[in-house]
C-alpha cells in the first residue's frame, strides 16, 4: 500500500521559534503515523530542526520552494498530497491537495485579508489558529477557524519541586518588531524590585540573529549590572536548568499595548510561561493577549498591567510560603492537562483524521 504524504510550507521556517516548533509538532504526529513526509524549503534543514527544535522526522524529504515554483510545477507536486500546511505571509494560492490547512501564528490583520479573490483561494482550505485569542481576532475579520495548542516538551515537566533559587527568568528572542519581549522595560521593573530584594537575579535567555545582536549589545552596555546576566543561543539542556532553578517567571510581551487595536503586538499564546510552569516555575505574565486564557490569577500564576502592580503581587507571592507551593502545583497540573505530548498527539489526530 502506498504510504501518504503530507505537505508544509511555511516562508519562516529558518526563524526556529516557537511558532514554527508548532507547525512542525503537528506534522510530526503525521511521520509517527507512518506519512512521508515533504516540506518546502530550497536546503535540507533537518539538522537544524532537530538541534533547535528537538523534533526529528523518519520519512522527511525536502522540495524547492513553492514560491520558486511555476503554477504547474505546484499543481504536480501538490495534487498527491493527502494535506498541505501554509503559513501566510499574507498572500495566498489556489492548492490543488486534497485537503489544506492554514496554519495561523499571528493575528495580524494584513495577514488575513479576505478580498473576493483570497475567499475564491481558500474555499476549500482550512484554518487553524494557536490560540483562542488568535482565533478571536480571525473571527472578527470573517474566518472560522479550529485552535490547535501546541504542547510542553517532557523533558520540562517536573513532578516534585525541585530546590528553587532567588531567581527571575525570562525567555524571549531578542528582536524590535511585532511582539517584542520589551526586555528593557522587564530589566527596569528588576532594578526597582531588587531594591527591596537585593538577593534576586535576572536571568535574560534566548536567541538571537546576527541582524539583532545590536539589541542584546545595547542592553548589556546600558544595564551592566551584577545581577542581571544574559544567556544567549543557549541549548535545549541549559534551558531546562534555568526553568528547573527559577521560582518565578517574568513575561512583559504586549505592555503598554492596545491588544484590540494591536493584537500582532501582544503575546498570542504564551509558550514560555508554559514551560516555565511545567517546571514548577511561576510565571508574572503582563495581562494581555494568550496569558489570560492560560492563567487564573493568583491560582496557577500571576497577572499585571504596570509595573506597581508586578511588585504587588511578587510581594504577595514572596511572603506567603503556603501560596508559593499552591500555585506551583497548579501551575504544573495545568499544563500537565491542557499542553502535555499525549494530549497535542491526540487533538492533532482527531482533528486532522489522521490515519496511515
Amino acid at each position: 500500500m502506498r504510504r501518504k504524504t503530507v505537505g508544509l510550507f511555511s516562508p519562516y521556517l529558518n526563524t526556529f521559534g516557537g511558532g514554527e516548533k508548532h507547525i512542525l509538532s503537528i506534522i510530526k504526529v503525521f511521520d509517527t503515523a507512518g506519512y512521508n513526509v515533504v516540506i518546502f524549503w530550497n536546503e535540507d534543514i533537518r539538522t537544524q530542526i532537530k538541534e533547535r527544535l528537538q523534533i526529528e522526522f523518519n520519512h522527511l524529504t525536502f522540495a524547492k520552494d513553492l514560491r520558486s515554483q511555476t503554477l504547474l510545477e505546484k499543481s504536480k507536486l501538490l495534487s498527491p498530497l493527502e494535506w498541505l500546511f501554509y503559513v501566510t505571509d499574507g498572500s495566498y494560492f489556489f492548492s490543488p491537495a486534497k485537503r489544506t490547512a492554514i496554519f495561523c501564528m499571528v493575528p495580524d490583520k494584513k495577514l488575513y485579508h479576505m478580498t473576493p479573490m483570497n475567499r475564491l483561494k481558500t474555499t476549500n482550505s482550512r484554518f487553524i489558529a494557536n490560540s483562542h485569542f488568535t482565533q478571536s481576532h480571525l473571527h472578527a475579520w470573517g474566518i472560522e477557524s479550529s485552535v490547535v495548542y501546541p504542547f510542553v516538551s517532557d523533558e520540562l515537566f517536573v513532578d516534585s519541586t525541585p530546590a528553587k533559587k532567588p531567581l527571575i527568568l525570562s525567555v524571549g528572542r531578542f528582536f524590535a518588531h511585532l511582539h517584542a519581549k520589551k526586555h528593557e522595560e522587564l530589566i527596569q521593573s528588576f532594578l526597582t524590585f531588587h531594591a527591596r530584594y537585593p538577593d534576586f537575579r535576572l536571568i535574560l535567555a534566548g536567541g538571537v540573529t546576527p541582524e539583532d545582536q545590536h539589541i542584546v549589545d545595547y542592553l548589556k552596555k546600558t544595564y551592566t549590572h551584577p545581577h542581571i546576566s544574559f544567556e544567549i543561543n543557549v541549548p535545549f539542556t541549559r534551558l531546562q536548568d534555568l526553568y528547573k532553578e527559577a521560582l518565578v517567571y517574568w513575561h512583559f510581551t504586549g505592555s503598554g499595548v492596545d491588544e484590540n487595536t494591536h493584537p500582532e503586538q501582544v503575546e498570542h499564546l504564551g509558550m514560555t510561561p508554559l514551560e516555565a510552569m511545567a517546571s514548577r516555575t511561576v510565571p508574572f505574565c503582563y495581562n494581555a493577549g494568550g496569558p489570560k486564557e492560560i492563567i487564573d490569577h493568583r491560582k496557577n500564576g500571576f497577572l499585571f498591567s504596570t509595573t506597581n502592580e508586578l511588585l504587588k503581587e511578587m510581594n504577595f507571592f514572596l511572603s506567603s510560603p503556603h501560596i508559593q507551593s499552591s500555585v506551583q502545583d497548579q501551575a504544573y497540573m495545568f499544563v500537565h492537562k491542557m499542553f502535555s505530548k499525549p494530549v497535542f498527539e491526540k487533538h492533532v489526530s482527531s482533528i486532522f483524521s489522521i490515519n496511515p
